[in-house]
């Protein structure tokens, strides 16, 4: 398997509704046997929402992983300098998250994750869910198609009716966009139009 000995971190952040899609991908890439460094942001660490309990998320976290979740920016700081992953994947990344990595911002354990491992220029794999994708933060999504080492997981709108502005990515495509950012390529086609 392509995955099989590599080094993935895995980052969560707050975009509660949309964990039930992204905890099978973990699991898949733990199939495959990916090395799965668990990271969560403050807030999908500590918040308990209509969507579960953070403390069972952090359970279901570490029983697949095997490893104790980071989740603070002093924990996630050393990442970058000790070469600790091949590539990073953040799922779901919400239009907050998307908002710092565009701008260079660190102030959570997920961001500082982000800007830790760029600096050995190893791809980060981004998998959207933001309702103001198509708003305010358009321009942080196109800002990141032109950085260096970031690939984005293919999305498409997921309720044009009712959150014109929302953007998912297909969640199912986690491993091979990880698999073809490993590879120095985007994966095709990024934008799902809806038929």
């Amino acid at each position: 398997m392509k995955l099989e000995g590599k080094t993935i971190g895995f980052a969560m952040t707050g975009s509660f509704c949309t964990f039930a899609k992204v905890f099978p991908q973990i699991e898949a890439l733990a199939d495959q046997g990916a090395d799965i460094v668990p990271i969560m942001s403050e807030i999908s660490f500590s918040t308990d929402t209509r969507f579960g309990k953070a403390e069972d998320h952090i359970k279901r976290f570490e029983n697949i992983t095997g490893k104790k979740v980071i989740a603070t920016v002093c924990d996630a700081e050393p990442i970058g300098p000790r070469k600790m992953l091949d590539a990073l994947v953040v799922a779901p990344c919400t239009g907050n998250s998307l908002a710092k990595i565009a701008t260079g911002i660190a102030d959570s354990s997920v961001t500082m994750a982000v800007k830790s491992h760029l600096r050995n220029k190893r791809p980060v794999i981004i998998a959207l869910s933001t309702n103001d994708g198509l708003g305010n933060n358009a321009k942080n999504i196109g800002y990141l198609f032109n950085m260096k080492s970031i690939y984005v997981v293919p999305f498409e709108q997921d309720d044009c009716f009712t959150k014109e502005n929302s953007l998912i990515s297909d969640m199912s495509q986690i491993i091979p966009a990880i698999e073809s950012a490993l590879d120095g390529k985007q994966l095709q086609p990024m934008l799902n139009i809806l038929k």
